[in-house]
């Protein structure tokens, strides 16, 4: 009975990410290629730099023309798309013709994780210890975190990526202002190019961890506040139960909201502080998908974008299902449909 119920909640969820999939992929093709311009000449213009004849150049512009199928009408461009996306392939980059585009994105996604993942992580463990201390311990604890976490959560992560980026890189010269490591090294496994790689790391994975402490840190000491009001609480403590003993259920409870929210924030990095990754010209997939867009690189746009938004389904699926197991409110509501 009750795995008849779960089973028809699944196949109803996956119909339902399904469809949005099919939508997703629809868009992310069409809307790349509602941006005004052409991205072939800029191609051709760098192929013909210093040609004369115009004949040639010509040619060279018909032949880009065929060969990324922009002459083809837009349903014949988007079967082509559409093939090509389940053999595997997201077609060539027009700006760095002729890179592929696969190639692009497995080279900008392990700089995007290894940005995110460590900042989700560690915002997130050190927003949730503030924000217990401020509701547990209360007073001067709770004037002083409360505030601060207010403001820090308030600012923009590109807002503070620009003022961090103004007053460490520019001014005090203690941290590099863009790239991913110094221009003049080659990627090795070194002691020297680790440690180009983690000083340039240190701004972008600050600016992101200071504005994901001050948005756990407030989630947690409202959960906190909400179960420590609670009338288990009260009732555990006239029955004489340990401070201690209470304030661990309550900090359990508190805390599930919060793994919620962090594993949508794992399932969502690939998509999380893209703004912040151009402002340092890291070279994640923030920067690609700017570069994309400057360039009108529709293949490479769409790419960025594809990965987004199958980074972000999964997760919220993978969040539904799971829910659909733990949560009772759910289950009762699974019973109720059937």
């Amino acid at each position: 009975m009750r795995l008849n119920a779960y089973s028809k909640y699944f196949f109803k969820k996956l119909v339902w990410y399904g469809v949005t999939f099919i939508i997703a992929i629809g868009l992310n093709f069409l809307l790349p290629r509602l941006i005004e311009g052409n991205p072939v000449s800029m191609i051709a213009a760098k192929m013909t730099k210093g040609m004369t004849d115009s004949d040639s150049i010509k040619r060279v512009y018909e032949t880009f023309i065929q060969e990324f199928g922009i002459d083809q009408p837009l349903g014949t461009q988007f079967l082509i798309y559409l093939k090509n996306l389940f053999a595997g392939d997201l077609g060539t980059s027009f700006g760095l013709y002729p890179k592929k585009v696969t190639d692009i994105l497995a080279s900008a996604v392990p700089w995007t994780v290894g940005l995110q993942l460590p900042a989700i992580l560690v915002g997130w463990i050190i927003g949730n210890i503030l924000g217990a201390v401020a509701a547990y311990k209360k007073g001067i604890y709770d004037k002083v975190i409360f505030p601060a976490a207010l403001f820090v959560n308030s600012i923009p992560f590109f807002t503070l990526a620009i003022i961090m980026l103004y007053l460490f890189g520019l001014t005090l010269h203690w941290f590099p202002l863009s790239g991913g490591y110094d221009y003049q090294m080659a990627p090795q496994f070194s002691l020297e190019f680790i440690g180009s790689v983690l000083r340039h790391h240190t701004l972008p994975f600050l600016s992101i961890v200071l504005v994901t402490i001050g948005g756990q840190a407030i989630g947690m000491r409202e959960m906190s506040i909400y179960e420590l009001n609670s009338d288990y609480v009260l009732y555990s403590k006239l029955l004489g139960i340990r401070d201690a003993r209470v304030a661990g259920y309550v900090f359990k409870n508190a805390m599930l909201p919060q793994i919620t929210g962090l594993a949508l924030s794992i399932g969502t990095m690939i998509s999380g502080s893209l703004i912040c990754e151009i402002v340092f010209s890291y070279p994640g997939l923030g920067t690609w998908l700017f570069t994309a867009i400057r360039q009108l690189d529709y293949p490479l746009i769409s790419g960025c974008t594809l990965l987004i938004a199958i980074s972000v389904l999964l997760a919220n699926f993978t969040i539904e299902i799971v829910y659909g197991l733990i949560d009772p409110r759910i289950k009762a509501a699974q019973l109720e449909e059937r």
